[in-house]
């Protein structure tokens, strides 16, 4: 895979700046035009943030000031993996003891952001604007449907390539980048928009997703393709409302929309806007209806902050002959009578602590 090897610095909020100052954005402000007279969405644009889709119940506001923004800064897991790592290696301080080869995958390549996310002048704790608690509104039954699925798919991990997550099989982006819903992940959190005045092309850095929309003249004239049809990112429609390009997007592959972690039945769809209020911000939303995951429809906001670079080429485990690797260690595990399973993470476990044998 490609990465940029400098930290992102995410652009478009820097603390020590008046939140009014950091979008760039004015009442006055008129987008530039596109060919066709629509507003211009083109450029490089980037969602990294430590601001993630949903907030833990510790942070009870959407909304904190420079100073509460830093001290979550300083306790962020991202930003303390990176302190434990800087410097020089040193090759005795055990770091490997536990046996978990995840510890390679280091800071070096990690490239979340550096701050929280700063959305309509204000410093965000979370996507999530509605509901209030920043939180997916995840029915009864749709927690035991994303429940179920999870046990079923551990039951098989590793069986297979097929039975490998979609991240691992190098499908669509890690952990929602692709959308519907444009997620911020651990690195590669670049977009590169290109319009037409037949269709919008959204490229993902991360896995190297392109989004083609098709953009109708307006939201009556808009038709989805057949529901048999379930690609990957889903089945997506746009249309422009004034300044604002809407874009609809329904029958997900399921196996994506079971995945997470935006969670989608066949009923779902999702509707997100996009709108540029400034020379370098994109004010993103992206609204859920999902009768059967949620209790009701929920909304997060994002700015989309632009970056004067180009998006790099994303050759996913450079042609997934990490593949092998992956299932051949299944297969030794499995000799010595353990049980394959998902490592601890670049976080790590507590040294010592063992898996159990083979079921």
């Amino acid at each position: 895979m490609k990465v940029r090897l400098a930290a992102t610095i995410a652009l478009g909020f820097a603390l020590a700046l008046p939140a009014s100052a950091q979008t760039g954005a004015t009442d006055a402000y008129v987008a530039p035009r596109a060919a066709d007279g629509h507003a211009d969405l083109q450029g490089i644009w980037s969602n990294a943030s430590l601001t993630n889709l949903t907030r833990p119940a510790s942070i009870p506001k959407l909304v904190v000031s420079k100073g509460e923004a830093e001290d979550l800064v300083k306790n962020n897991p991202w930003i303390r993996l990176a302190q434990s790592e800087a410097g020089a290696s040193n090759l005795k301080d055990n770091l490997l003891a536990d046996g978990n080869n995840d510890r390679g995958y280091n800071t070096f390549w990690i490239d979340p952001g550096k701050s929280l996310a700063v959305v309509k002048g204000e410093i965000r704790t979370s996507w999530i604007v509605d509901p209030p608690d920043g939180r997916m509104p995840l029915s009864d039954e749709g927690r035991k449907k994303a429940t179920a699925f999870g046990a079923s798919r551990r039951k098989v991990l590793f069986g297979g390539p097929e039975a490998l997550p979609t991240a691992e099989r190098c499908l669509i982006g890690f952990t929602g980048a692709g959308g519907p819903g444009m997620l911020n992940t651990i690195y590669n959190n670049n977009y590169q928009i290109v319009q037409t005045p037949g269709a919008v092309m959204i490229m993902v850095e991360m896995v190297h997703d392109a989004r083609i929309i098709p953009i109708a003249r307006d939201r009556a004239s808009a038709h989805h393709k057949p529901s048999v049809i379930k690609p990957w990112l889903g089945d997506s429609v746009g249309w422009w409302e004034g300044d604002t390009l809407v874009v609809e997007t329904t029958d997900v592959n399921p196996e994506q929309g079971q995945s997470g972690p935006i969670f989608m039945s066949a009923q779902g769809k999702v509707t997100e806007r996009f709108t540029r209020v400034s020379k370098d911000q994109i004010f993103y939303e992206f609204t859920v209806d999902d009768p059967v995951y949620y209790t009701q429809p929920w909304k997060g906001e994002e700015s989309l902050n632009a970056r004067h670079e180009a998006v790099y080429e994303y050759a996913c485990h450079e042609g997934n002959y990490a593949m092998k690797g992956i299932l051949g260690g299944a297969r030794l595990e499995e000799a010595k009578g353990i049980k394959p399973s998902m490592g601890p993470g670049i976080f790590g476990t507590p040294i010592g602590e063992a898996r159990g044998p083979a079921e």
